[in-house]
């Protein structure tokens, strides 16, 4: 079952799609609208060696690309159903808790390391269905105030994956060296800057010095 869920299996199980599908990792990636490195090797593991767990969203797309239902994804891979054979439920049996913060907190210190992932004291935990392993870097920020309106109202949760791959389009939750926290979409990013696009209409795009940015997470999904 999940609970057993290895870095090793997940990534096998997802070459097996690609195979069973007579596409490359890479082909995978295209067909679900990714970018084509999303399932390359050297993108499995981060430049210290932690372990790159492909994000719930990548996830449901490959689904959705290769009309693959989580039915027939898991029992097609036996190092994840444990062999057994028939349903198994949904993604994953078990729900998991993860650390929760209002966004109006998140610019305190001493909720984030330096690469954006959640730490010290003062979180609270909501429940969300993803494997314990892979939830290290997954948390949820509670949306404080209309400031975001009209996509996100006061109460939203939004998950977040600290560290994720980004590109244009995403909406992202970014920390700058002042401890200003930002949910924003992302417009553009070069070596030197990033320009965001603001979720309510109301405000202008920004642009900061990469210098200037301590953290960027990727929204994953939203309570709405």
């Amino acid at each position: 079952m999940f609970e057993k869920l290895t870095h090793s299996e997940i990534w096998s199980a997802i070459d097996r799609l690609a195979a069973r599908n007579k596409l490359t990792p890479s082909g995978l990636a295209r067909k679900a609208g990714l970018d084509p490195t999303t399932f390359n090797k050297s993108k499995r593991r981060a430049p210290d060696g932690r372990e790159r767990w492909p994000s719930m969203e990548s996830f449901a797309k490959i689904l959705a690309a290769t009309n693959t239902s989580m039915t027939e994804f898991v029992n097609d891979s036996p190092a994840i159903a444990g062999g057994v054979p028939g349903p198994i439920g949904s993604f994953p049996p078990q729900p998991s808790t993860i650390p929760l913060l209002g966004l109006a907190r998140a610019g305190a210190g001493g909720f984030f390391d330096d690469g954006g992932y959640p730490v010290g004291q003062g979180w609270d935990e909501v429940d969300f269905p993803v494997p314990s392993r892979s939830a290290q870097g997954i948390y949820a920020l509670e949306v404080q105030g209309d400031s975001m309106m009209p996509l996100y109202r006061d109460g939203d949760l939004l998950i977040v994956e600290a560290n994720a791959e980004t590109r244009k389009g995403d909406r992202v939750v970014v920390r700058t060296r002042e401890g200003e926290v930002l949910a924003k979409v992302l417009v553009r990013r070069t070596t030197r800057q990033i320009e965001l696009m603001s979720i309510n209409p109301a405000h202008a795009n920004i642009v900061f010095d990469l210098s200037d940015i301590e953290w960027i997470a990727r929204i994953l999904w939203a309570s709405q």
